[in-house]
């Protein structure tokens, strides 16, 4: 165990040594600084807005997958565990350590109910990979023939037929059937409970496909919002593309946004800029700061969780200081 932690912690360096010396070796730090000193309020004010109005209905669309399967919680405390898990994902790898926090906090309100909550967090996840990979191939038609980025399409082409298969499998009581073969080797390496439970969890939901459909819409319009934000930061750093070419990098980024490659994605999300937006003429250093300023939303995005956090954390430690008086 702690030998494979060590291959985690030495393959993360590599990964984000790799990205920083990329990123020095394309960009002048001088100029990119400017250029981010100099970005346009009134841009980034809308990537603002952009970045946070989508978490209330992320909140509602997890409301309707809790209440499916008997999980009632207020619109009010599920939108104060969206932000607290913003939060988390600040110091733990990208959006895996958001999810453990969600499922964490909500499993400790409704005890006995792991299976389904773990399952509606992860559906929430598997769903908006379906839902991005939707806009990916949306970005495969308009952007055939039209920009010189082919690998990256054809990657999203890829990602789009494992999210059809995982589908099929996840869904298809057929292939329920199959999986039972995986049953003694989950049981060898000790993972066959948390995996029952998740898959349990998931299938689920497939007595429940309007509320499935609800999610999907609900994920669809958030998803497009994010894109639009990051449309506006490039804008706000003087990039002036049309919306088009990023409807193909929008969700790309947010398919590599959510493997763990770095803690919160450093290094890799400014490389994927930089490489993406080079490609269609862009320069290194407004690329760059597309990227910076797309991270200082989501820092901006972690605050009302971390004041969560803070004000709680002080809140218990006030009866242990009253009784201990």
């Amino acid at each position: 165990m702690l030998k494979n932690k060590w291959v985690r912690v030495g393959a993360t360096v590599v990964v984000t040594g790799a990205a920083i010396a990329y990123i020095v070796s394309k960009i002048d730090l001088g100029k990119t600084a400017h250029i981010i000193g100099n970005a346009d309020p009134g841009w980034l004010a809308l990537t603002a807005l952009l970045t946070f109005v989508t978490v209330p209905p992320q909140a509602w669309r997890w409301q309707l997958l809790l209440r499916v399967r008997d999980v009632h919680e207020p619109l009010g405390w599920l939108t104060r565990a969206y932000f607290v898990s913003y939060a988390v994902g600040q110091i733990l790898p990208t959006a895996v350590g958001g999810d453990a926090s969600r499922i964490y906090e909500t499993t400790k309100r409704h005890p006995g109910y792991g299976s389904p909550i773990a399952g509606s967090v992860l559906l929430e996840r598997a769903l908006g990979g379906a839902v991005t990979l939707v806009l990916a191939g949306v970005g495969f038609l308009l952007a055939i023939g039209s920009y010189n980025i082919g690998a990256y399409l054809w990657v999203e082409a890829l990602f789009v037929g494992l999210t059809i298969l995982a589908g099929i499998v996840l869904f298809s009581r057929r292939i329920r059937a199959l999986l039972r073969f995986s049953v003694p080797l989950l049981r060898r390496i000790r993972v066959e409970r948390i995996v029952r439970l998740v898959y349990e969890g998931i299938h689920g939901y497939r007595e429940h496909l309007p509320t499935l459909a609800t999610v999907s819409l609900v994920t669809a319009g958030a998803q497009f919002a994010r894109i639009v934000a990051i449309w506006a930061s490039a804008h706000a750093v003087g990039i002036h593309l049309s919306l088009r070419p990023y409807i193909v990098l929008g969700p790309l980024l947010f398919l590599v946004m959510l493997v763990p490659f770095t803690i919160n994605g450093l290094a890799v999300r400014e490389a994927f800029f930089v490489n993406f937006l080079g490609k269609l003429g862009v320069s290194p250093d407004p690329a760059f700061a597309c990227g910076f300023l797309f991270f200082v939303m989501t820092v901006l995005l972690a605050l009302p969780g971390l004041f969560v956090i803070l004000w709680e954390g002080m809140r218990r430690r006030a009866p242990a200081s009253v009784a201990d008086v």
